[in-house]
């Protein structure tokens, strides 16, 4: 269900890209949108890793820099029937961790060093159970498609208010929208974009949760995890190098509770406390208490 869910709505998205294409420069405005599309999707499947990691100054470990972490990856990695993937760690007091890579045979998982600091060995777990579910469910690659597109989506829409208003949207073509529409669809485009996107990250969210329990075996590790790490997120300072467009993957926002706006209303995160009251409930059903 999830899966026909994200693939739905990446379809909506796209869509609504071209169609933005359509509105404001008719048939050639679609081609342009679908082609933009395209080209990002493909760059973001082959560059979104490296760009991100750098982008935390994440630093790539092996077994002689971390052992116990990097042992538990290992471990881990093999209840999920996943290939070992690279373990980076970022050198930020706020506990917070990703996973990235465009498939399972090229992912990493990255943690700051205020998670290791913060969360005892269970609970460590419970998040690396967590991503590695991303891993495997190559949430990862669909999120990051996702946010490209809303993105372009964004830029688009606001170069073309700016055409419409002076004069410089209109097109030749018989189907160009009006100049109130076309100003209407350039509001409306990056909205329902973020929305979108929103609902992708949500319910990829819940999925990694389940499947990130079952991976390290205990629920209710991932669960006293996510308290802790929601404490620190509204109550501490928040990841330094963390952007809007990259929160969606992390395991708790790393805004919480910093910043409010229009566009903080619209969450990448399920409550922290439905995921864990869903967590508790699935411990429940596997009789752990």
């Amino acid at each position: 269900m999830n899966t026909l869910k994200t693939t739905m709505l990446m379809a909506l998205l796209m869509a609504l890209m071209v169609a933005l294409g359509g509105v404001f420069g008719g048939h050639t405005g679609m081609t342009i949108m679908l082609i933009i599309a395209i080209g990002m999707n493909f760059f973001s499947y082959w560059f979104s890793d490296s760009m991100v990691l750098r982008m935390y100054n994440a630093q790539e470990i092996d077994r002689t820099d971390a052992p116990e972490l990097y042992g538990l990856v290992e471990k881990l990695a093999g209840n999920a029937g996943l290939p070992m993937p690279r373990v980076c760690i970022i050198n930020e007091d706020a506990p917070n961790a990703f996973a990235t890579g465009r498939n399972p045979s090229h992912a990493a998982v990255a943690v700051t060093t205020g998670l290791m600091r913060v969360l005892d060995y269970n609970e460590i777990s419970g998040v690396l159970g967590h991503e590695l579910a991303h891993v495997k469910h190559r949430d990862i690659l669909i999120s990051t498609i996702a946010a490209t597109m809303a993105t372009v989506i964004s830029y688009a829409a606001n170069i073309a208010q700016f055409a419409a208003i002076f004069g410089g949207g209109r097109s030749s073509d018989d189907d160009r929208g009006g100049i109130i529409g076309m100003i209407a669809t350039a509001i409306i485009a990056p909205i329902a974009a973020a929305l979108i996107q929103m609902a992708i990250s949500r319910s990829r969210e819940y999925s990694a949760d389940e499947g990130g329990a079952e991976i390290c075996g205990n629920p209710n590790y991932l669960a006293s995890a996510l308290e802790k790490i929601e404490y620190y997120a509204v109550h501490g300072a928040p990841l330094p190098e963390a952007t809007p467009e990259t929160a969606h993957m992390c395991i708790i926002n790393p805004f919480s509770g910093h910043v409010f706006s229009f566009k903080s209303l619209f969450s990448t995160h399920p409550a922290t406390a439905e995921r864990i009251a869903r967590l508790r409930e699935q411990a429940q059903r596997m009789h752990i208490r």
